[in-house]
């Protein structure tokens, strides 16, 4: 063979080999599996029934009304605290001298206990009082509604509202009669404005 037709074979061959390194397609074995991941997010939803907690007409001093109203958790996950915000105005009879003295003062919030905690089989009086203050106090306080703070030994929750569970909260308003002169308020009206807020538990770690 002449030397020019080796030379031809040979550079062909390193062309080939060249073309099978630098990305020339051969076959091999392989295997592929894929895995994928689903986050739903779960949803606070807290209902109130009825919106209209009171409206009463010709209150006196020393006049109380006691109140209650649901609250349902109407959720996909647990509500660890069920904080309250109170707004309220007072709206000063027409003609009147303005108020020297803030009526929400004078109007006094019992919040009493809540059967729905107490364990089956327990019963507790109804009229049982276990927070106490005054809307104008509470307007700077988030207290949570669903929590009680008495008798802990007789209760199955102490605290929160479970997925699907409602609470029925019993509360008491009274015009506190403080033996003195009021008559600045008479004829004066109130607007209150409660706003309930659902809080989610604490995150931990979860399994599926």
């Amino acid at each position: 063979m002449k030397i020019k037709t080796k030379l031809g074979m040979v550079a062909a061959s390193g062309a080939l080999g060249l073309a099978l390194i630098s990305g020339g397609t051969y076959a091999f074995f392989n295997s592929k599996v894929e895995a994928t991941s689903t986050f739903e997010m779960g949803t606070l939803d807290l209902s109130v029934n009825p919106s209209t907690i009171v409206s009463v007409k010709n209150l006196l001093p020393g006049d109380y009304m006691t109140r209650s109203f649901n609250l349902k958790n109407t959720g996909t996950v647990d509500i660890a605290k069920v904080l309250l915000k109170t707004e309220y105005t007072v709206t000063n009879k027409d003609g009147a001298p303005a108020n020297t003295d803030d009526l929400g003062k004078h109007i006094r919030v019992n919040f009493l206990f809540n059967q729905d905690k107490a364990a089956l089989g327990t019963w507790l009086p109804e009229d049982q009082v276990v927070f106490q203050t005054t809307l104008y106090d509470l307007q700077n306080m988030t207290p949570d509604a669903v929590e009680n703070r008495i008798f802990h030994d007789h209760l199955e929750e102490i605290g929160g509202l479970k997925k699907g569970d409602k609470d029925k909260l019993f509360v008491q308003f009274e015009f506190v009669d403080n033996g003195e002169d009021q008559n600045q308020f008479q004829g004066d009206s109130l607007a209150l404005k409660w706003t309930f807020e659902g809080t989610q538990p604490v995150g931990k770690e979860r399994k599926n």
